[in-house]
């Protein structure tokens, strides 16, 4: 009878945690989808933008590296805001100013004012990815956090996956501004969800009592020798992540355009295929690393993407580039699925949302300046050099993982 009470008092509690972890995980993955489907309509409006207002290949460039800078200064605001006054409240402001200025886009009249929404529009994109992450890992058992950060990630890519499926059908129809448009209604929907799921019990009872605004978690981010050790190999993967994927996705459809004779069409399907080969290295990561520990995961996928990003660049088929970049994004992009769990095992819950926008849109503001990098190498030399030099890149990814991040698979949130 004990043992039938006992377990009839816990089914309950199991299935308001499984309930609970559900919410999270949708609510994190639907906001980094419509971060994933607006910044990549850019990458394949950015010709018909540039044609539109007259832009510069430099001009159309900086629209994304100021998106990613912008993010940066709205991944502290938010995140501190978020360690404060709770994840999902502080999220649904991220989306609201998201939606916004990424409407404001469609009413651009030249350079300027763009790249004025595009940066504010970037506040609310630095603001959802950490807090996202932050929600889902808590929310979650130690032994899924993993599983869980890449179901986050994954989430990402359905939105790209949208994007690179929507944009030939809709841009010949309604133009560059409607696509900016576009972007606008999925994340108001979102915001009402975000409003409809509230904030999680366990953030409730944990979080602070006082709600008075402090930097108290971005001194926790520095607050040791050991920490600041942590903090820069956390912030040298993140960039180098960012660097490759931005690099890599926002001139990748129009390399394909000029050098092969892509139609918009083709391209969007190289991007669905890679697409699916990040997503496939997400999954995979994320059962990796729950399996054989964090760093293995990280330093494996380091390795082949050295590997498939040099290889790549040597590839000229139709056929070899498709199925070539569908192998290239399992490891390029596929440890996306691995900085959630990473992160809020490396630092306390008083400074876990701060913490995943900072370091992680530290590497976003690096990795902005991948197309920059990237166009200006292809420009000087060519795109294969381009890719090869990007190759080299994941060697400090290597040395970081090494030397600065340590191994917390498995371990009990503080």
């Amino acid at each position: 009878m004990r043992a039938s009470s006992v377990s009839g008092l816990a089914a309950p509690a199991e299935r308001d945690y499984q309930k609970n972890a559900r919410k999270a995980i949708w609510a994190s993955s639907i906001g980094y989808a419509l971060d994933g489907f607006d910044l990549l309509i850019l990458g394949f409006i950015l010709s018909a933008v540039s044609a539109g207002l007259g832009l510069t290949s430099t001009e159309a460039g900086s629209l994304v590296t100021w998106t990613l800078v912008g993010a940066v200064i709205g991944g502290v605001g938010f995140g501190l805001l978020s360690d404060i006054y709770g994840r999902v409240r502080v999220l649904t402001w991220t989306i609201l100013l998201f939606a916004i200025f990424t409407g404001m886009c469609a009413l651009a009249q030249g350079y300027w004012d763009l790249l004025v929404y595009r940066t504010i529009a970037g506040l609310g994109l630095g603001g959802e990815f950490g807090i996202g992450m932050a929600l889902a890992t808590e929310a979650c058992r130690p032994s899924q956090r993993a599983r869980v950060s890449s179901y986050v990630g994954l989430g990402w890519q359905a939105g790209v996956l949208a994007a690179a499926l929507l944009t030939p059908l809709l841009l010949p129809i309604i133009g560059w501004r409607g696509m900016f448009a576009v972007g606008v209604l999925p994340a108001i929907v979102s915001f009402f969800v975000r409003s409809y799921i509230g904030e999680p019990e366990h953030f409730v009872k944990s979080a602070p009592v006082a709600k008075s605004f402090t930097l108290a978690p971005l001194r926790l981010l520095v607050a040791d020798a050991e920490t600041i050790r942590r903090s820069i190999g956390v912030i040298i993967l993140c960039s180098v992540q960012n660097f490759g994927y931005y690099g890599l996705m926002i001139w990748m459809p129009s390399y394909l355009s000029t050098q092969f004779g892509y139609s918009l069409t083709k391209s969007a399907s190289w991007t669905a295929m890679t697409v699916l080969g990040m997503s496939l290295g997400i999954w995979l990561f994320g059962q990796l690393a729950d399996r054989i520990g964090r760093r293995p995961s990280f330093l494996l996928y380091q390795v082949g993407a050295v590997i498939m990003v040099y290889v790549y660049s040597q590839l000229t088929t139709p056929t070899a580039l498709l199925w070539g970049g569908a192998l290239m994004g399992v490891f390029v992009n596929g440890m996306i699925g691995g900085y959630g769990a990473l992160i809020s095992e490396l630092y306390p819950r008083a400074a876990r949302a701060t913490a995943q926008n900072v370091l992680f849109n530290i590497g976003r503001a690096i990795g902005g300046f991948g197309p920059v990098v990237v166009g200006a190498l292809a420009t000087a030399y060519s795109f294969e050099v381009a890719l090869a030099l990007l190759a080299s890149l994941y060697i400090l990814d290597i040395i970081a993982t090494l030397f600065l991040i340590p191994e917390r698979k498995g371990m009990e949130l503080e």
